[in-house]
């Protein structure tokens, strides 16, 4: 079973307002692990919202953000996992790139027009392993 990653600030958590409840709940209906991304430092992590969520949180502190694929690479390493072994949803399209250019299965979503149904469809075609 795949790994969801997933974006923080503009996705799955809402500047100053907290976790977008209705991708939480989506989430939720996965047995999947969920990790959750961020390029946040630790004077960011209270403005962003980004304490006391359900899913651990993963960070580099800017160094390297995640337009840089050495993110992507890093973050795999920390867990011990290939880029197969994960499908991922971001809101910049640079990192969604950058994940790509490792082979990470990447989705890039919307934060405007929060698109569940959309998502969705990419957890449900991505998140389980065919052999």
């Amino acid at each position: 079973m795949k790994t969801i990653l997933v974006d923080a600030v503009d996705t799955f958590v809402i500047e100053g307002q907290g976790v977008y409840k209705p991708m939480f709940d989506l989430l939720e209906k996965y047995p999947n692990k969920k990790i959750i991304l961020t390029n946040a430092n630790d004077e960011q992590m209270v403005p962003f919202s980004l304490t006391n969520l359900p899913y651990e949180l993963y960070t580099l502190r800017h160094n390297p953000d995640k337009v840089d694929p050495k993110y992507f690479y890093q973050m795999l390493k920390n867990f011990n996992l290939r880029s197969d072994d994960v499908v991922y949803f971001e809101h910049n399209p640079e990192a969604v790139k950058s994940a790509q250019s490792l082979g990470i299965t990447s989705y890039r979503y919307d934060p405007e027009k929060k698109d569940l149904e959309a998502l969705k469809l990419f957890l449900d075609e991505n998140t389980t392993t065919t052999t």
